[in-house]
């Protein structure tokens, strides 16, 4: 959609949700809350914005509907509000003090949004119910994992606030499993399948037993010994006796066990034959006392087989829940979206501003508090749960708000040179309501203002620069000039500066959605070089930071901050 499309459909549902009117100044401000690139070329933008809305003014509240369901049908689609609630539904035949949950994440990346949620629910339910929360590393494709994402998934938790009463590592039980596994081979619940793994994949398809699910149990025993002696990677897998005319394709005997010749990162090179998710899901759940297991909804059909393996063994089931993935418009999860990206340069690394990591959420800018009750919004909802990310920063805003600095930064900068200035040095409120102290600056006359303002300014005009007083505009060029005058009660437009004398240069990382569709956003990560004031230079790497008319950034370091949000 271009600038004037975007224009027309913001005017139009202005027009609509006010009684079929109006206004530039409204449809301006939604504009560059939607679009806030435009800012470079607003003069341009406001010309557009006063023609479109003087159309759609014209309209009445009839066409404009007409034009809305023609042109802009989503306009009129209920809106999903997104509701803050305390507290997350009764859990069935839950007992006070015996509820034990746990979040099991795969330390094969960094963890993101969608790892919070579960970690977040699972955590609440057992505070709910004053009982015990479990971390546990699923640890058992030694392929995939690393020592590197099992920290930084433990560091992402500690930020979330996120307490466990036990932490664990899945593979720490692998003698148990190899007893497990071998129990279900005697009980002829289990067989060792040699078939090529395309034949395997066929014959699941297809609904066909293959020849190895008749061998009898001595065989079978054998073999399984032979999958920790003798067989290679791909010769191999332990397949559960299920049923290959099943619906649900992962009863047609699923892998139980398979051979994985790779260091682990923990435990090197001690075993060669791993348990599949499926048979570590089930045995830990059961031995770790877990009570209610909660998962993201791809794995409810894994509900069947995981008890399936646990009535064979006749060992305790846990009740299983399912929640909707989260993830936001336009910011995959998924490793292979985001590695390829890394490993192209387009995305710096796993902290960018633009993904929905953990590590980089925390880098924008955002609160785990806030992240937290975002997500308790969303209840237990299966719905597909792909949110605006704008619904994540209106819970962020409440938090960052009431504790940010608010500073003076200005882009584009023009010079302002100004004569008679009766003090020198101002003194400023660090926050409008609450009590975070005050500043000084020093000044001499000599400011820089925001190019969009100054293109806005005639001889003549009459400014107010913000904290100190009303400015005649006497001349224009390089550098504009002007001359002090006495507040005379007149309206003026109200402009922010930076004093050139102690001007401080930053650079501000933009972050923007980073897909539109399936097509990558080159433009996802805009620049913006500008001037702040010199107490920027105090505030701790990590403050949040309001700039004056622009919005919520997070001071990255000495020399840049990042954009948070609105």
């Amino acid at each position: 959609m271009d600038e004037l499309e975007e224009i027309r459909k913001v005017a139009l549902q202005n027009a609509f949700e006010h009684k079929g009117q109006t206004r530039d100044k409204i449809v301006l401000g939604k504009i560059l809350r939607v679009r806030p690139e435009l800012k470079s070329k607003i003069q341009e933008i406001a010309k557009n914005i006063a023609e479109i809305v003087a159309a759609v003014n014209k309209l009445t509240p009839a066409e404009q509907e007409a034009e809305i369901r023609t042109k802009f049908p989503e306009i009129l689609e209920p809106k999903k509000k997104i509701e803050e609630r305390e507290g997350l539904p009764e859990l069935k035949g839950a007992v006070h003090g015996k509820v034990v949950t746990r979040f099991p994440p795969e330390p094969n990346g960094y963890p993101h949004i969608g790892h919070a949620k579960a970690a977040i629910i699972n955590s609440e339910y057992a505070k709910m119910y004053g009982g015990r929360f479990i971390l546990r590393m699923d640890d058992t494709n030694p392929e995939a994992e690393r020592m590197e994402y099992h920290a930084a998934i433990k560091v992402g938790l500690e930020w979330l606030g996120i307490k466990f009463d036990t932490v664990k590592n899945t593979s720490d039980d692998m003698e148990l499993f190899y007893e497990k596994g071998a129990e279900l081979v005697s009980l002829t619940r289990a067989y060792v399948c040699t078939c090529k793994r395309d034949d395997v994949s066929k014959n699941r398809r297809e609904r066909r037993a293959c020849k190895c699910s008749t061998k009898d149990t001595e065989k079978n025993i054998k073999d399984w010994a032979k999958m920790n002696e003798k067989f290679k990677p791909g010769d191999a897998i332990l397949r559960f006796r299920g049923d290959m005319k099943a619906d649900n394709a992962v009863m047609r005997d699923p892998v139980l066990f398979r051979i994985i010749e790779a260091k682990h990162y923990k435990l090197g090179e001690k075993y060669r034959v791993w348990p599949s998710y499926d048979m570590a899901v089930a045995i830990e759940d059961s031995i770790d006392g877990v009570t209610h297991a909660f998962r993201s909804k791809e794995f409810e059909l894994r509900e069947e087989i995981i008890n399936a393996i646990l009535d064979a063994l006749k060992m305790r089931k846990p009740s299983q829940g399912f929640f909707s993935r989260l993830e936001f418009k336009g910011m995959p999860t998924s490793k292979r979206i985001i590695r390829p990206l890394i490993e192209e340069g387009k995305v710096s690394w796993y902290d960018d501003p633009r993904l929905p990591t953990l590590e980089a959420l925390k880098r924008r800018g955002i609160r785990p508090e806030a992240i937290r009750r975002f997500i308790m919004s969303l209840g237990l909802t299966k719905a597909n749960t792909l949110a605006p990310f704008d619904a994540l920063e209106a819970f962020n805003r409440k938090f960052v708000d009431s504790e940010s600095i608010r500073l003076f930064m200005v882009s584009d900068a023009k010079k302002l040179c100004v004569r008679n200035m009766p003090i020198s040095s101002v003194k400023l409120a660090n926050h409008p309501v609450n009590d975070m102290g005050e500043r000084e600056i020093e000044i001499d006359g000599n400011f820089y203002i925001a190019g969009d303002d100054a293109r806005n300014i005639k001889d003549g005009t009459r400014i107010r620069l913000l904290g100190l007083g009303d400015i005649s505009i006497t001349g224009q060029g390089e550098t504009l000039e002007g001359e002090f005058q006495k507040d005379s009660g007149v309206d003026a437009a109200k402009i922010q500066w930076v004093s050139q004398r102690t001007a401080h240069k930053i650079k501000i990382i933009i972050p923007k959605t980073l897909f539109d569709g399936e097509k990558f956003n080159e433009n996802s990560l805009e620049e913006m070089d500008a001037y702040t004031e010199p107490h920027y230079l105090q505030l701790g790497e990590g403050d949040e930071i309001q700039f004056v008319r622009f919005g919520y950034c997070r001071k990255d370091s000495q020399n840049q901050a990042i954009f948070t949000h609105k």
